[in-house]
């Protein structure tokens, strides 16, 4: 990941941490292991950058890679597992640098990264809430295959509900924030997989907020819908990462 810490940061206390990715799949350990990006670069972000959480005290582990290795015929058999290791990899990585407080993490990501955030609050007590941005949580609505994978349903039935944490909505004990373009015509990510998963999560007795965004497609371009996820995004983990209260049995880890 590369480490972003909010301005004028001043070693002392661990920070409450925002985990941002979006899960890739590769072939082998070699290929997933190749450094990408430049160290050469200025920060730029706009929009509705995760990046804003840095204004507010938060660090963020930003592009947390999650890589998904194996052969390309069966390698989401794996996925839930290695996301989950993934992410354990991540925070304990920033724990170890002093910098992230391990009882206020939250992850996010859009798409594919909303995909795998959903995920990892089903099978994993990582992280203290999440934000899942045009996702698609029930795989069986997208039948004919997903990112890579290149199964059919009816060749892979039990792949494609051990991947979707839509089966596993009862196991989301942790608050999820779903934000969805009403008008999202990418043909994975149709806005009733959010208001699904709102449902059964809903149903279930857990806590989750579902924002639907007027007229916007699979990515927000409104000023007012950025502004509005924006806000929606940071009031969620200020509430449930930022200011959560620590769960019973865990070291607080401060300094």
């Amino acid at each position: 990941f590369t480490l972003s810490l909010p301005p004028n940061y001043k070693e002392g206390p661990r920070l409450p941490t925002v985990v941002w990715a979006y899960a890739l799949e590769f072939t082998d350990s070699s290929t997933a292991g190749q450094v990408s990006g430049s160290t050469d670069r200025f920060t730029q972000f706009g929009g509705t950058s995760h990046l804003f959480f840095l204004l507010q005290g938060y660090a963020v582990l930003d592009d947390a890679t999650m890589p998904v290795v194996g052969n390309p015929e069966t390698v989401n058999d794996t996925f839930v597992k290695q996301i989950v290791d993934s992410a354990k990899a991540a925070i304990d990585k920033g724990v170890e640098m002093g910098i992230v407080h391990p009882e206020r993490v939250g992850v996010g990501g859009h798409s594919y990264g909303a995909f795998m955030t959903a995920n990892l609050l089903a099978h994993s007590d990582l992280f203290r809430s999440g934000i899942a941005r045009s996702g698609a949580y029930n795989r069986t609505l997208t039948p004919f295959g997903f990112q890579s994978e290149r199964r059919t349903f009816w060749e892979a039935p039990d792949l494609y509900s051990k991947v979707s944490p839509f089966f596993y909505a009862n196991k989301i004990n942790e608050p999820i924030l779903l934000i969805h373009g009403e008008a999202d015509n990418n043909q994975g990510t149709y806005p009733m997989q959010s208001e699904r998963l709102f449902a059964a999560i809903s149903g279930n007795g857990g806590t989750a907020r579902l924002v639907m965004l007027p007229l916007e497609s699979h990515g927000y371009a409104a000023r007012e819908s950025v502004e509005h996820t924006l806000f929606e995004m940071i009031s969620w983990f200020d509430k449930h990462v930022k200011n959560a209260k620590p769960r019973e049995g865990r070291l607080t880890a401060e300094r």
